[in-house]
């Protein structure tokens, strides 16, 4: 459950403050083991929810009235590798009910998996920021 609040998060500390005590309890454990599957990512609050950021943002999480919601979406396969089926919401996103067990250990497979595509991504990049591309020529018609 929210509490009331007035402005934006400044950090996850003031975002997880906001809620009741049994979902602060929730978001702060969501949150370590994140930061455990994660540990060189960067916390950071984006679109006012918590994330993890290493090259991108690797992952969001928020608490809702009756959920705590992933972000961003995971790819089909590694919905299906992971099982996340049951967890699907909109647009990729995924919803733990508060009226079952969190499974934390599949949130932090999750942020891991995350961390991969992120680091693959990266790397692409790096890749093709690299390549260079020939110089462009322009020909001239000749007039006769």
């Amino acid at each position: 459950m929210l509490k009331t609040a007035t402005s934006k998060p400044q950090n996850i500390d003031e975002y997880i403050a906001r809620f009741a005590p049994e979902t602060q309890a929730i978001l702060q454990r969501v949150r370590q083991v994140v930061r455990e599957a994660v540990p060189d990512g960067q916390e950071v609050i984006s679109y006012q929810m918590p994330a993890l950021k290493v090259h991108g943002i690797v992952v969001y999480f928020a608490a809702f009235k009756h959920h705590i919601g992933i972000y961003p979406p995971v790819g089909v396969q590694a919905m299906q590798e992971l099982g996340l089926a049951p967890y699907a919401g909109e647009k990729g996103n995924l919803r733990f009910p508060f009226s079952q067990p969190i499974p934390y250990e599949l949130i932090a497979r999750i942020a891991q998996t995350r961390a991969q595509q992120d680091a693959a991504n990266a790397a692409r990049k790096r890749k093709t920021s690299r390549v260079k591309k020939p110089p462009r020529t322009t020909t001239l018609d000749s007039a006769d």
